[in-house]
C-alpha cells in the first residue's frame, strides 16, 4: 500500500509539538501547515511517552548509588539473620524462651 504523501520530516513533527505545547490547537496548526489535527495530536502523545520514558531512565551516578544500596541491604539482611539465630540459640541455651 502507497502513502499518498511523504512523512513528515522529524523536525517539522518536533516544531508541531512544540506549537502544541506552546498553547495552539492541533487544529489550527493543521490549517495552516496540512498534516491533520489527528496526526499532531499523535505526534504530541508519541513525543509525550518519549519524554515520559527519558524522565524514568536513571543516571550513571544513580545506578552505581542503587547497586551499593541493594549491597548494603542484602549485608544487613544476612547480619540479622545471624543475629536472630543467635539470640533463639543463647535463649535456648540459658532455658529462656
Amino acid at each position: 500500500m502507497s502513502r499518498s504523501k511523504p512523512p513528515y520530516a522529524e523536525e517539522f513533527r518536533q516544531q508541531m509539538v512544540d506549537l502544541v505545547r506552546a498553547g495552539q490547537l492541533p487544529e489550527e496548526l493543521a490549517k495552516e501547515y496540512g498534516p491533520s489535527g489527528q496526526s499532531i495530536r499523535n505526534w504530541v502523545r508519541d513525543a509525550s511517552r518519549q519524554d515520559d520514558t527519558r524522565a524514568d531512565e536513571i543516571t550513571t551516578a544513580e545506578r552505581e548509588e542503587l547497586n551499593r544500596l541493594r549491597k548494603e541491604n542484602r549485608q544487613l539482611r544476612e547480619e540479622r539473620d545471624i543475629l536472630r539465630k543467635a539470640t533463639i540459640f543463647f535463649a535456648t541455651e540459658t532455658g529462656q524462651k
